[in-house]
């Protein structure tokens, strides 16, 4: 499938709705002051069927059709029982949870695979580069935070899936993207939801931020470098109504959701890329003047 063209069939119209969707102000309230990977939140309504069922510092998204529900990762390990009870607070069991797609496999937005699977017995569906680090918890040797993170228990893949190949749970297209870079596993997803007539595209864009353990430059990686460059021009490329980021401050996700910033944006995917693109320069400028910092 090409990079940006989704499916003509979005999601339908008769999905299960939230019963008592949490206003935005409530979220705002719990999480001021707060932007741990643990911290409980109140679930949001994103778009349509589309909600933020994760923390007050990482995004959880849950895709809901009345065939199943998708999650698209799962936060911390700690984080389980929140997300856990922020489905239920939205009407719908965990249960009826299908599918689990993941972002990139790191500990923040992978560590609760494992207790989700538990708690709904889910399918986790990755790509095969990110397939043994989410399974064993442990970064993969050429993943740039490998010695800067922190391992997590794993989880089983039950599937896996090739760039643009599209995942269907009834009426549910997503389409995965490879978006290597941050992490060699790193994945982006796509697809289109309704609400009343009206159809956007959602991009949950994976993290692309070139950061990474100590000691670690990206300048003596050429080939990691051109491949973050090469996601990099990717995201910048996508048709994207709606963008979205494992870490909500990335795509200033809660400052829309505030109504401070547009939700709908279609420059949205356009300018998360642009911003990456300036600190991975400022990234190697500061590895070639040593100037850079740990990270």
């Amino acid at each position: 499938m090409a990079i940006g063209l989704l499916s003509t069939h979005p999601v339908a119209a008769d999905v299960p709705t939230a019963a008592h969707p949490a206003r935005f102000a409530a979220h705002q309230r719990q999480c001021q002051g707060k932007d741990g990977w643990s911290d409980p939140a109140p679930p949001v309504r994103i778009f349509a069927n589309v909600y933020d069922v994760g923390t007050c510092g990482i995004v959880v998204l849950l895709v809901t059709g009345p065939s199943g529900h998708v999650l698209i990762d799962a936060a911390t390990a700690e984080a389980v029982p929140s997300i856990v009870a922020n489905i239920r607070r939205l009407g719908l069991r965990p249960s009826d949870v299908k599918l689990m797609l993941s972002s990139h496999e790191h500990g923040d937005h992978a560590g609760g695979f494992r207790g989700m699977q538990r708690a709904t017995g889910a399918t986790l569906v990755a790509r095969a580069a990110a397939r043994r680090a989410l399974e064993s918890g442990v970064p993969a040797a050429d993943d740039p935070q490998g010695n800067g993170i922190a391992e997590f228990a794993g989880a089983r893949v039950g599937r896996i899936v090739r760039d643009g190949e599209t995942v269907v749970l009834g009426p549910i297209r997503l389409t995965a993207l490879a978006t290597p870079g941050h992490s060699p596993g790193g994945t982006s997803w796509t697809w289109r939801s309704c609400d009343r007539g009206a159809c956007r595209t959602i991009v949950y864009a994976d993290s692309l931020s070139a950061i990474s353990g100590d000691g670690y430059r990206f300048a003596d990686h050429a080939a990691y470098v051109a491949r973050l460059r090469s996601t990099i021009a990717k995201v910048g490329r996508l048709r994207c109504d709606v963008v979205i980021t494992p870490h909500p401050a990335a795509s200033d996700l809660y400052a829309r959701l505030g109504g401070g910033a547009a939700l709908i944006d279609r420059t949205g995917c356009a300018r998360y890329a642009a911003a990456a693109r300036t600190k991975l320069d400022q990234r190697l400028a500061n590895e070639a003047t040593g100037k850079l910092r740990a990270h």
